[in-house]
């Protein structure tokens, strides 16, 4: 049964990503709108990976504010980034940077780092960053064509999606699994009781 709230507040997932819907709906919370906003997401000269992920989805939040209606209405915004030292790996523009990106990933250590934003009642906004530590085997040449060909790197943050065929790629991780796909559920489920929506009949943080 989806999550409502006993306060009639509506839900608006500001993301395009599927992967977030899909998150939300495993902990049963079914927003009332999912929608996309207009947001510049380059990352700045200088910015380490901490601080591009938490202006990008506070910026995403800030420009979702007009899409409330009431201030009962919430907007969950949010982005994941990879990151391979202070080298911030977005979405790859080609195959060729998607080789290059998981190459670098090969045999390594590296962060994803999700920020999560919500927007409440007089346009506040709380705000939460988890940063997870993944580490990759060493891939072979064939590995990395056999991964390229499949398509599945196009889109992701860091040229991989680790709930798809990259999971194989993965020895260990540290943190949160769900901040990897693109939403920490802990989290996310912390900033929403902590505004008033009902989710689990007795969940606690």
């Amino acid at each position: 049964m989806a999550a409502t709230s006993s306060s009639s507040l509506k839900l608006i997932l500001a993301s395009a990503s599927p992967r977030r819907k899909d998150l939300l709906a495993q902990i049963g919370v079914v927003p009332d709108l999912v929608t996309s906003v207009e947001f510049d997401e380059s990352v700045l000269p200088g910015e380490t990976p901490r601080e591009a992920v938490e202006r990008l989805a506070r910026g995403k939040a800030e420009a979702a504010k007009t899409l409330r209606r009431s201030d009962d209405d919430l907007i969950l915004t949010a982005d994941t980034i990879v990151a391979c030292g202070r080298r911030i790996l977005g979405k790859p523009t080609d195959e060729k940077d998607a080789r290059r990106m998981l190459q670098l990933l090969s045999g390594r250590r590296h962060q994803v780092l999700s920020a999560i934003c919500l927007v409440g009642s007089g346009d506040t906004i709380t705000s939460r960053t988890v940063v997870t530590r993944v580490s990759f085997k060493r891939l072979s040449g064939q590995e990395l064509d056999a991964y390229l060909a499949s398509g599945e790197w196009d889109g992701k943050a860091g040229a991989y999606a680790i709930q798809g065929r990259a999971g194989i790629f993965v020895r260990g991780l540290e943190g949160s699994y769900s901040s990897v796909v693109g939403l920490p559920l802990y989290e996310t489920a912390n900033l929403l009781g902590g505004a008033g929506f009902a989710l689990l009949e007795g969940w606690t943080p």
